[in-house]
């Protein structure tokens, strides 16, 4: 029988508290998915095994090929320049140059609609602003005119070469908005990542077998994903931000995934991803793995430099 197996690792959280590796297997003989280990790891073990040793022991042990985390695997342009800086306005990466004048654009259309037609724009803008549960929030991508708001201060604030990657700009062009309503965050590669986690990372990426594929995904976006394909519903999602609610949100989560997407989880670990929140990112890291694995995932432009960053967002 062979095995397909696909790994989600989530390293957020606080310097002292356990991170999870959540492991899916794939057997075609039943063409089923099992999540097959749920591996809580410290950086500072009591035992004999530090917890660097752990993850490649338990790589190794389960033939892992492909991991996703939830930490950044490239730098902002700046960190890998070594030009005499001519300034984050003048810019002679490509990539920055392409990205500002998507930004330039975006942002002369919509002066351009706005003057055109000033009170229907008015009219729509207000609209866009008004809080509305029953609206579909998934109806039109930030990018898509008239822009909101709050997508606009944030392409006027400007796109940094030694803060932002292209791919936030890319993030931000289809996700900013419904990320702002459901979660109440915006993307930032740099801004939602402390550094001491980047360099937790970067010291632990030492430690992993060498034939180890990496991918960066992200938690928001694959709930988003799920949203859209009403595998998971908008209140689960503001339920998973209240405290007192988010264990059973995370159980209706969970069950409705393991329904749709033909996947067995063990009573044990169903308990643990519930009541763990770095377990359950971990499990949505190790679901976006399996869609990249039948190749389900959104295709990213050029600019946004995929191959660096190996990007990864799942269609459902």
């Amino acid at each position: 029988m062979k095995r397909k197996n696909i790994a989600g690792m989530s390293i957020r959280g606080g310097r002292r508290d356990n991170f999870y590796l959540c492991l899916f297997e794939y057997y075609d003989e039943t063409d089923r998915w099992f999540l097959g280990s749920l591996l809580p790891v410290k950086d500072e073990d009591e035992g004999e095994i530090e917890g660097d040793d752990v993850i490649r022991k338990w790589a190794t042990k389960y033939e892992l090929q492909e991991l996703v985390v939830d930490t950044p695997l490239s730098f902002p342009a700046c960190e890998k320049c070594a030009l005499a800086c001519p300034g984050a306005k003048r810019c002679p990466e490509v990539a920055i140059r392409e990205v500002k004048r998507k930004i330039d654009m975006l942002l002369l259309d919509d002066q351009r609609l706005m003057e055109s037609d000033p009170k229907n724009y008015e009219r729509e803008r207000n609209d866009d602003d008004l809080i509305d549960f029953s609206k579909n929030i998934l109806s039109k991508s930030s990018h898509e005119h008239i822009l909101s708001r709050s997508f606009k201060r944030r392409l006027r604030k400007g796109f940094l070469p030694y803060w932002n990657r292209p791919i936030d700009f890319w993030v931000w062009l289809f996700y900013y908005d419904v990320l702002l309503k459901t979660f109440n965050l915006s993307y930032d590669s740099f801004g939602s990542t402390s550094l001491m986690l980047i360099s937790r990372f970067n010291y632990l990426r030492r430690h992993f077998p060498e034939a180890l594929k990496l991918y960066e995904g992200n938690t928001y976006l694959t709930l988003i994903e799920l949203l859209r394909s009403k595998v998971v519903t908008r209140t689960q999602l503001h339920a998973l931000l209240d405290l007192d609610n988010a264990p059973a949100a995370r159980l209706d989560i969970i069950k409705s995934i393991e329904t749709h997407f033909n996947l067995f989880i063990y009573d044990h670990d169903l308990e643990l991803l519930v009541k763990d929140i770095r377990a359950f990112d971990s499990f949505l890291l190790a679901l976006t793995g399996k869609r990249l694995h039948v190749g389900k995932v959104r295709e990213l432009p050029a600019w946004s430099n995929p191959s660096e960053t190996n990007f990864t967002v799942p269609i459902f």
